[in-house]
This record gives C-alpha cells, sequence and structure tokens, in this order.
C-alpha cells in the first residue's frame, strides 16, 4: 500500500514517513500543496495524509479540489485547530477521518489502517485467504496458524493483493503501489518477488492471470 504524506513541517514529516515505513507502507513526503496537487493525479495512492495548515495551497482547499476532480483516494487529514468546526469543514470536504496535533504516531498509523481497511470493505483488521492470515496490526502473516517470516516488500505485497481480494493487479500497478518516488521499478522484479513470496507461503494463495496480472480470488479456496 502506498500513502503520500503532505506535510509541511520536516520534523512531523520525518515522524509519519517511519512510523508509516515501518508499519509496512510505501511513502511519498510533500511538503506543500501545490505539489501535492500534481503528484495526486500522476502517482497511484491507496491513501493520503494531509496537513490543513499547509502554506499556499492550504489542506482545506487542496481537498475540495480533489473531491471535485472525483479523486476519491480516502484522506486522513491532520489539524494543529482543535476547534469543532474545522473538523466538520474537513469532514465535509471529503475527509475520510482526522487527527487533532499534537498526535502520536501509532494512532495515526491505526486510523489510517481503519480507513484503508473500511475503503476495501474488510470489517477486521485481520485479512484471511484459507490458512493465511495477515495481521494489520502487528504485520504478522501465519500459514496454518505457524508465523511466517517475510521481507517488507513481499509483506507489502501480500498486504496489497489482500486488501484488493478479486481484483486482477498487473505487474505494472503492483510496482507502482509497492514502491515509492525515486525507486528503481523492473517488471520483472515483481515476478521475482512473487516467486520467494508463494515459495514462504507454501500454499495456493496468489493466482496468475496470463496477460493480465495477478490477484488473490474473492472467492475462499
Amino acid at each position: 500500500m502506498r500513502v503520500m504524506v503532505v506535510e509541511d513541517e520536516p520534523r512531523i514529516a520525518e515522524d509519519v514517513r517511519s512510523a508509516l515505513d515501518q508499519s509496512g507502507y510505501a511513502v511519498d513526503v510533500v511538503g506543500n500543496g501545490e505539489a501535492a496537487w500534481f503528484q495526486a493525479f500522476v502517482e497511484p495512492y491507496d491513501a493520503i495524509v494531509l496537513d490543513l495548515g499547509l502554506p499556499g495551497l492550504d489542506g482545506l482547499t487542496l481537498l475540495k479540489r480533489l473531491r471535485a476532480e472525483n479523486c476519491t483516494t480516502p484522506v486522513l487529514i491532520l489539524t494543529a485547530r482543535d476547534g469543532w468546526r474545522e473538523k466538520v469543514d474537513g469532514i465535509d470536504a471529503g475527509a475520510d477521518d482526522y487527527l487533532t496535533k499534537p498526535f502520536r504516531v501509532e494512532e495515526l498509523v491505526a486510523r489510517l489502517r481503519a480507513v484503508l481497511r473500511r475503503t476495501a470493505g474488510h470489517a477486521t483488521p485481520v485479512l484471511t485467504y484459507g490458512a493465511v492470515e495477515l495481521d494489520t496490526r502487528s504485520r504478522v502473516v501465519t500459514v496454518c496458524g505457524r508465523p511466517t517470516n517475510l521481507t517488507s516488500l513481499e509483506y507489502r505485497l501480500l498486504s496489497y493483493l489482500l486488501h484488493c481480494r478479486g481484483q486482477v493487479k498487473s505487474a505494472s500497478d503492483l510496482l507502482e503501489h509497492l514502491y515509492e518516488i525515486g525507486t528503481d521499478r523492473e517488471a520483472n522484479a515483481i515476478e521475482a518477488l512473487l516467486t520467494r513470496l508463494r515459495r514462504k507461503l507454501g500454499v495456493p494463495v496468489i493466482e496468475t492471470r496470463r496477460g493480465h496480472g495477478y490477484l488473490v480470488p474473492a472467492e475462499e479456496p
């Protein structure tokens, strides 16, 4: 899963980036509203963490513009304004949740998990398919109840496909949702990553659709 963090305060931006990275997300940090406006339409994000108090193009205006252009990417807003009116304005503008500064990064990660879960239609933080369970809170993957040691990229790939169960994802789709801007993205890297992940899981989970891509089926095995 790939997230854009729009925050002009470098320390906060780095704290959020680090926490999300450790939680298994690919993260791009943008420091102003104008750059975020452009990037939201050229990069496929699964969620946006948006500070309202941005210089120039403020966060609320940016959010309204995104929704006016039918951008449906889930948005979690950050605000230093503790008044109820600003929170209502953010929700009415199209935000999916909000968090007031100062905040603990653990709460931000939990709220983001919940937003992504609701968007994908999952009722619980544990994603399952047959004997495979992925706990988005602890980042623990088990097969038949036994923990499986995955790398960050392997976990990110499995999590993304489980969130998108039933949807065929091409190699280019996977590259765009697994890697941050500036990372080398080669299509054959996905094949190698899938091979390693399938070997570690040891049970059929990810299917290949020749000429189209990969998916975790919607129907249980």
